[in-house]
């Protein structure tokens, strides 16, 4: 059967692409095409009725912490969203490249951002409306505190993102996102423990991307997204399935749009990225619309009526995508009463602390490359498949006619 046939080719090409690793290819020109103002009103909005859910809450007077590489607030929708007086650095003095030359810490009030990626996680929060784009935030009322906590080189550690998040609290974050996740299973410095619980205690929402590790079923937890009390957020595509990316366990607590998600870039402009990275903020915008709406609220019911409103496909909880997909607007409408429910994983035991780990703040753009290379390639085995499977038919039918003649 020539179908059959086709389907063992694609198969046997994703099995070697799988073990291959694939060149990496310059990116500079694919950047400049693609991250231009974005017109329309990208994917991951367009699956809420926004009018209807900023009938609800904007997110005014909540502030949200963004513990991340910074945020470059000379982006127009970013300006205003930004609060410079309260952003910090949290990253070691003296820092050298593997040449010995000093690396620049950015500006101390974390308003800088080399690598792009706190910029985009403040996007997908808070950015204001603009003219001529449909991108926007999705609670465009809150307020950014940028926190730099890490950079292009990877120099943040969880000693570092405990002295952050401790920091967020005592300058009054409502919410904490953290799209960065360690790199081993072991639970890394008891320090970030313990500023986790802290702020929990001072009833603060702390949101954290669960990781991308997840292509071959991996289901290490990651930290401080397994962490008791954090909500703990896996990525999603546009059919509400986990990303292959995503990584899964008992610990995930939801999902949220995860690939191509455009988002605000250094300077001005959109671009479009994949990781768990860019589900955590879509969550931590949502939190921040209960919490503006429901000031009285505690964490635990904030986290709870995102898990509970969310979109499932099963009656319970799931390892890839936990309580489901979360429904901005449910959470925002189906909110007569308070709720609390506990974590699926209560209960759990972890290893004991090693020394701080690194952070990773998700997918490289290597890693993208990469990735965006084995879906051209595969793509076109498929096409290939498919029309040499069509000739196959079309000379079959000819066959047939002649041999009827």
């Amino acid at each position: 059967m020539p179908y059959a046939r086709g389907v063992a080719a694609v198969a046997a090409v994703v099995a070697l692409m799988a073990t291959t690793p694939l060149v990496a290819a310059p990116q500079a020109a694919a950047a400049t095409d693609e991250c231009k103002t974005y017109a329309g009103r990208p994917w991951a909005l367009q699956r809420v009725l926004l009018d209807e859910l900023w009938r609800q809450s904007t997110g005014k007077n909540v502030q949200v912490a963004v513990i991340d590489t910074g945020v470059d607030v000379k982006h127009p929708q970013l300006k205003q969203a930004v609060d410079t007086s309260k952003g910090r650095i949290f990253l070691p003095r003296n820092l050298k490249d593997k040449d010995g030359r000093k690396i620049p810490r950015g500006n101390k009030n974390g308003t800088s951002d080399t690598v792009g990626h706190g910029t985009r996680v403040a996007g997908i929060i808070a950015a204001r409306p603009a003219k001529g784009t449909g991108f926007v935030g999705l609670a465009p009322g809150a307020t950014i505190i940028p926190i730099q906590q890490n950079d292009a080189e990877g120099h943040g550690n969880t000693t570092g993102l405990a002295a952050a998040i401790d920091y967020a609290v005592a300058e009054g974050a409502d919410v904490i996102n953290i799209s960065q996740d360690t790199a081993n299973a072991a639970e890394p410095t008891p320090l970030l423990k313990q500023a986790v619980e802290k702020a929990l205690a001072k009833q603060r929402v702390v949101v954290a991307s669960a990781g991308n590790d997840g292509i071959g079923g991996n289901t290490k937890p990651t930290y401080p997204a397994s962490y008791e009390g954090v909500l703990a957020v896996a990525a999603a595509d546009r059919n509400n399935e986990r990303a292959p990316f995503s990584q899964s366990g008992t610990w995930v607590d939801v999902a949220a749009p995860g690939v191509d998600m455009i988002s605000t870039i250094p300077g001005r402009g959109h671009c479009p990225d994949n990781g768990t990275s860019f589900a955590a903020p879509y969550v931590a915008g949502v939190a921040a619309l209960i919490k503006s709406k429901h000031p009285n609220w505690t964490a635990r019911q904030i986290t709870a009526q995102i898990q509970q409103t969310a979109e499932r496909s099963i009656a319970g909880h799931d390892r890839l995508v936990g309580w489901g997909v979360v429904d901005p607007l449910r959470a925002l409408t189906e909110d007569d009463h308070p709720i609390e429910t506990p974590r699926p994983h209560e209960g759990i035991t972890r290893a004991k602390a090693p020394l701080p780990a690194d952070l990773h703040l998700g997918e490289t753009a290597e890693q993208r490359t990469a990735r965006i290379a084995t879906y051209v390639a595969v793509g076109a085995v498929v096409v290939v498949v498919g029309l040499g499977g069509a000739g196959v038919a079309v000379r079959d039918a000819r066959r047939r006619r002649g041999s009827a003649g």
